[in-house]
């Protein structure tokens, strides 16, 4: 049976290699490593598929309002007091101590600096350049003395030695090198060679005689092993995948004929026709009957108010007599008789 999945977005399938170019080890191998695989893997992918599914549920309905509501805990703990404390405590300390740091501690410092430090600086720096000089002359008499004495007494005779003594010396001990460099040369040479003879005659032949023979054809082995059982996983996972797909749908299709379709049934059979009823037959006149005893009940408030406000004020001119009236202030505007307008009979349009 063929149980490898057709690749997708209509891409052509690489051909496949030839049944006698890959040998018989692979043939053995391949389909009992599949049937293995998949019986392993279905029922892997059916417990990850509903993990899965139940982890999202979990984060909708759970994890994301539970982190929202920690989030604006942390913002009201922690945040926000800090934001406070930072802006309404800290910076202005900060600002009245850097004011108070500048008063007390920069402008005195600057002024001594300028006005103490820098001239007595200017004053030593004077003493120390007169002073330089005169120690700069001496140094330069002493210096010219001591090379003088230094030429006659170390050089000349220095050179005189290296040219007539330490040159040939030097010369003879080279030459004596030299040969003794050879000799150790060649008997370097012949160890060397004897050594590596004995290391590839007694060493590297056996290993590469292993490797070519042993090791190689092992990993080839191990290798069309190992990359048949990762076909043979893919190939099962794949295949498990299509079958937990298709494990839903049923349950989802279950679920559906079992639970949503009845009571969908019996909502819009049973409970809508008796929810209607209840609203034209009860709900309704229950609701006009409470707002006209509502609008009953105020109308009687207000009248009651109104008698209580008049029996007061008529208390209040029982006992106090009629208020003071304010007297009219003139505003600096003409009265509605004294004003010119076009409806007067008094205008110079409409006078007689």
């Amino acid at each position: 049976m063929d149980l490898e999945k057709p690749p997708p977005g209509g891409q052509e399938r690489q051909p496949d290699r030839r049944p006698e170019a890959e040998g018989c080890l692979t043939a053995a191998i391949r389909i009992p490593v599949r049937i293995v695989a998949l019986v392993l893997v279905v029922p892997v992918r059916l417990v990850w598929d509903a993990l899965v599914v139940g982890g999202r549920v979990l984060r909708d309905t759970v994890l994301r309002p539970f982190g929202r509501a920690l989030t604006w805990l942390g913002r009201a703990l922690f945040v926000w007091p800090v934001v406070g404390l930072w802006r309404y405590v800290l910076v202005p300390v900060a600002r009245g101590a850097a004011w108070l740091g500048n008063v007390l501690l920069v402008v005195p410092a600057v002024w001594l600096y300028r006005w103490v430090l820098t001239p007595v600086g200017h004053a030593f720096l004077w003493v120390g350049r007169g002073v330089g000089a005169v120690c700069a002359a001496v140094a330069r008499g002493v210096c010219v003395a001591c090379v003088r004495l230094g030429r006659y007494l170390v050089v000349v005779p220095a050179t005189w030695l290296y040219t007539w003594v330490l040159a040939p010396v030097g010369r003879a001990i080279a030459w004596c090198g030299r040969g003794l460099a050879r000799c150790l040369g060649m008997v370097v040479t012949g160890v060397g060679t004897a050594l590596y003879w004995t290391v590839r005659v007694l060493l590297v032949l056996p290993a590469l005689a292993l490797w070519r023979w042993v090791l190689a054809p092992l990993g080839r082995g191990l290798a069309v092993v190992g990359r048949e059982v990762g076909a043979a996983l893919g190939h099962a996972w794949r295949i498990a995948g299509h079958v937990s797909l298709a494990v839903g749908r049923f349950l989802a299709t279950l679920f559906r004929l079992l639970v949503t379709d009845p009571v969908r049934w019996v909502y819009r059979t049973l409970l809508t026709p008796v929810g209607h009823v209840l609203r034209d037959a009860v709900w309704r006149p229950v609701a006009e009957a409470s707002r006209a005893v509502g609008r009953t009940v105020r109308r009687a408030l207000a009248e009651v108010r109104g008698s209580v406000r008049r029996a007061r004020a008529d208390v209040r001119r029982a006992l106090f007599g009629e208020p003071a009236k304010k007297p009219a202030v003139a505003r600096g505007e003409p009265s509605a008789a004294g004003a010119r307008t076009l409806g007067s009979s008094t205008t110079a349009l409409t006078k007689d």
